[in-house]
């Protein structure tokens, strides 16, 4: 357990920072999960695209995901979305 003052105040401030991470992690999760439902229900949303690379976006520049990372969720996504939406001849 940590003795000093400092140590224990980056234990409070790591804490809150891993809560807040936490729930942008999950929104994530679940911005891309509504895209991919959408891209896969035979209608695909532009409009559920759009929201789940915002999120991505947010969570990249707030230093949640890493950007690769966050461009590799994105270019996944927008992967799915352009097959979805191929014209089929």
């Amino acid at each position: 357990m940590a003795n000093t003052k400092s140590a224990k105040k980056r234990i409070r401030s790591n804490e809150h920072k891993r809560l807040r991470n936490q729930m942008y992690k999950s929104r994530v999760k679940t911005m891309i999960k509504k895209a991919e439902q959408a891209i896969f229900s035979g209608s695909p949303s532009e409009e559920a695209l759009r929201e789940a690379v915002r999120t991505i976006d947010k969570a990249a520049v707030k230093g949640i995901l890493h950007k690769n990372n966050a461009a590799r969720r994105k270019s996944r996504l927008m992967q799915k979305f352009n097959v979805a939406t191929r014209p089929t001849t």
